[in-house]
């Protein structure tokens, strides 16, 4: 079978090498090679007829349905590479953000910027300005530096301040200005001199609290351990605050330090406003908050999951108007600061940080304090043009929390000055303030 099969593959062969030639005759002259074509004349540029129709024809393909299907292999090769091309654009996007995020100090370019740093105070003893979270602690070292100063003044401000229960600093206070009001009227009674320690009004009132026996050491008492009155020898001992001899002679300091104890307030950093200028800038609606604006203490989500308990419960039963705003109102409470700003009319924008609960008034004020002329009469329109009128209103109340963008607008009466400042390219602006105008971003 093998056999047959290659002589018919020889004889197919044999038929297709042509005519055969006798060995007398002679050689034929083999056939010549077709020569190279000639290289193309360059190809003419378009007349204006095909680029018009060119033209057309590509607008035709571009309002075809872009869902539909490709109709040809090359389409789809197309459509691949593109594929490919985008990939490869995005890996090297990719790494060059990698890059850029491992550098120190470099900002990529669309990340959002905390619109203020975070949220501040004055302490009022050293005039430093802390964050939030270092409040606490630095008030606490003001305080304790002051004992070298005035130990009578810092030992007051530890009771009224780190002592968070107001009502048991009042009957704290008022209980010790007993004691020290018995020792001014009777100073020829020892009785009224001495103070037993585990006393139960003592133990309850005063010494449970933060800086009471610090104030007593401070005023002229000192701590000893006399025996137990009517005993007789073998009578246990007790510790007392006894007053010193030497200040007998001195009952006026004495009841200075008790009018001092009671008219006394908790120390308070100042909220700082952290006022800023900005430049004219559409992005004036664009606010990035820092955590500090939205930080809870332990109380108060304690209080907050509280509220939430209670609105699921009142979702399943109809509510009317006045527990609807209500609630609302409550929901605006959990906000402790809001960020505001006002545009003036000539574009530039003033910037400040709030409590929530404060009142309209104090950003009128604020921004009075930040006018070249403060006599010059406004008002502020909230968002969507809305007049706040009413001075005694929250910032909570009007909606303005956590952040807002206000409107400064000038009485009718003094719009001809306003133009006439703009004629000179004098903002209303105090000058100390435009010298550091920033860029808001």
């Amino acid at each position: 079978m093998r056999k047959f099969f290659q002589e018919i593959k020889a004889d197919l062969k044999f038929k297709t090498a042509g005519p055969g030639q006798r060995l007398s005759e002679p050689s034929r002259a083999p056939k010549e090679k077709p020569k190279a074509e000639v290289a193309p004349k360059p190809r003419q540029a378009p007349t204006d007829e095909a680029q018009r129709a060119a033209a057309a024809a590509l607008a035709r393909l571009e309002l075809k349905p872009k869902g539909k299907a490709p109709s040809s292999s090359q389409e789809a090769i197309r459509s691949q590479g593109r594929s490919g091309l985008g990939e490869l654009r995005l890996r090297g996007a990719r790494g060059q953000r990698a890059r850029l995020e491992n550098q120190p100090g470099t900002a990529l370019e669309g990340a959002a910027a905390p619109s203020v740093p975070g949220v501040y105070f004055i302490c009022p003893l050293t005039g430093d300005v802390v964050r939030k979270d270092q409040k606490e602690k630095h008030l606490r070292e003001a305080i304790e530096a002051y004992f070298s100063v005035d130990p009578v003044a810092a030992s007051i401000m530890e009771i009224h301040t780190f002592n968070k229960d107001r009502e048991k600093v009042r009957v704290c206070v008022e209980t010790m200005a007993k004691y020290l009001d018995n020792i001014y009227l009777h100073p020829e009674e020892e009785k009224y001199r001495k103070i037993k320690l585990q006393n139960k009004v003592f133990q309850e009132r005063i010494s449970c609290l933060e800086g009471t026996h610090r104030f007593f050491q401070a005023v002229g008492f000192e701590k000893q351990t006399l025996p137990v009155p009517g005993q007789g020898k073998n009578s246990g001992t007790e510790e007392y605050y006894v007053l010193k001899e030497e200040m007998l002679s001195r009952l006026e300091e004495l009841e200075e330090s008790k009018a001092q104890l009671l008219s006394a307030e908790p120390v308070r950093a100042q909220l700082h406003r952290q006022l800023t200028v900005f430049q004219p800038s559409p992005a004036a609606a664009r606010f990035e908050l820092p955590h500090d604006f939205f930080s809870l203490t332990a109380e108060e989500l304690r209080r907050e999951q509280r509220l939430r308990t209670e609105a699921v419960e009142k979702a399943s039963m109809l509510r009317t108007r006045a527990m609807r705003e209500k609630e609302e109102q409550r929901e605006m409470r959990k906000y402790n600061y809001t960020l505001l700003r006002v545009r003036f009319p000539d574009g530039y924008i003033l910037q400040g940080t709030f409590y929530a609960r404060e009142s309209v008034s104090v950003l009128y004020s604020f921004v009075r304090e930040a006018l070249r002329d403060d006599w010059l009469p406004f008002e502020l329109l909230g968002p969507g043009g809305l007049k706040l009128t009413d001075e005694n209103l929250a910032f909570n109340e009007c909606g303005l929390v956590p952040s807002a963008l206000l409107s400064l607008a000038w009485d009718a009466a003094v719009m001809a000055d306003v133009e006439v400042a703009a004629e000179e390219q004098r903002s209303p602006l105090r000058p100390e303030l435009l010298a550091r105008v920033q860029t808001l971003s």
